[in-house]
């Protein structure tokens, strides 16, 4: 059977990969999340100090025809080999993910929705909305403890690239969303929300 791609955008910090997780655990079958994060270009011909001030929240920033040849691969029944990106060296690692086509698929990332290649392989299209300023505490509080950054350089990059990029290209994807739910309310009701939506496409494509 062809998987059922879910795709989650959202603005940095929204949630989209605490939703994408408990997600998976409730789908009424298995499933595999990827990271759209894991598809950013290697830039390790690069300086590291170089690499630090690249523009990550642009949609050049990423490796789409990869992604789309991953998933169209998934969805005729092929195992991948999803890249691992390395955020405090601002580049792919060495190792890969083996993932194995499961019933269902998640796709998460802040871009998820802007690609017209990626929004025609998915069967429900979510977006996460949350105050900006949500986002931004969180991901600060993010990428200083996980991904070793500095209050500082995570400020600097979210005021010269993130909130830009997140207006001119994440937020206006939103209106490709089949499902809008919000970032800030219990896991149960967005959910709940998404998981009502697949049902009534599956009845429609039935």
């Amino acid at each position: 059977m062809k998987p059922a791609i879910i795709g989650i955008a959202g603005l940095s910090g929204s949630g989209k990969t605490a939703l994408a997780r408990e997600l998976a655990s409730r789908l009424p079958a298995a499933s595999e999340v990827i990271a759209l994060d894991s598809y950013y270009h290697p830039q390790s011909h690069l300086s590291l100090a170089d690499r630090e001030h690249l523009n990550y929240d642009h949609p050049d920033a990423l490796d789409w025809n990869l992604l789309v040849e991953h998933l169209t691969a998934l969805s005729r029944g092929d195992a991948i080999e999803e890249p691992q990106y390395v955020f405090d060296q601002y580049t792919r690692g060495a190792a890969t993910r083996r993932i194995h086509p499961q019933p269902f698929l998640i796709l998460e990332g802040i871009l998820t929705l802007h690609h017209p290649e990626i929004r025609a392989l998915l069967a429900m299209k979510v977006f996460v909305t949350t105050d900006p300023e949500e986002c931004l505490r969180r991901r600060l509080q993010r990428d200083v403890l996980e991904r070793g950054r500095t209050p500082k350089s995570v400020t600097e990059q979210y005021n010269r690239t993130v909130w830009p990029m997140a207006m001119e290209y994440v937020i206006p994807s939103r209106v490709h969303a089949d499902v809008v739910v919000s970032g800030e309310e219990p896991f149960d009701r967005s959910v709940m929300a998404i998981l009502e939506s697949l049902q009534r496409a599956d009845a429609v494509a039935r």
